[in-house]
């Protein structure tokens, strides 16, 4: 608030000028981690980013008891695998995971089902391997499923089941 000029103030006491900025230089992309380009570059080992991703983790973990495991099969690795499965398909709708996502992954790999095709479970035993613990079988395991196959509801991975060769991108 102003001060009338009548009223005697001490120096210190006194409005001072205000703190002039300077004007901010035009910003550029020059750092190196920096994306020069709208959409984030994709491809076989960069991953899908997305919000909230730990929250599969927990998701798949509620659906442990729904997993029906072949002989050699690891809980632990399974669970590991739908989670990054979910995170990539929640990330590519651009959303959280839920638990939609993670039925889905379980769904396209024949966890879910009573007798999976026995060809499915070699290849899904061969893919889930040591993938709680070991990055890179998780990201040929992500990389795997084709975008096409990770987008489709779990419904319709139920009905496709005899095409699982394709939906899990079989070598």
């Amino acid at each position: 608030m102003t001060q009338p000029s009548f009223v005697p103030i001490t120096e210190a006491d006194q409005v001072r000028p205000a703190l002039r900025l300077r004007v901010p230089r035009p910003w550029t992309t020059s750092r190196p981690a920096e994306l020069r380009f709208p959409v984030s570059p994709g491809g076989r080992g960069r991953g899908t980013p997305g919000p909230d991703q730990g929250f599969a983790l927990r998701l798949a973990r509620r659906s442990a008891d729904r997993v029906r495991l072949g002989p050699g099969e690891s809980e632990e690795d399974v669970i590991v695998g739908a989670a990054l499965l979910a995170t990539r398909r929640a990330a590519l709708f651009g959303r959280a995971p839920t638990v939609h996502d993670v039925e889905t992954a379980l769904s396209l790999w024949g966890f879910l089902d009573d007798h999976p095709p026995e060809e499915l479970v070699e290849a899904r035993r061969r893919a889930f391997s040591s993938a709680s613990r070991d990055y890179h079988v998780q990201r040929a395991l992500v990389d795997r499923i084709p975008e096409a196959a990770i987008r489709l509801p779990a419904a319709d991975v139920a009905v496709r089941r005899d095409d699982w060769a394709t939906l899990v991108g079989a070598d």
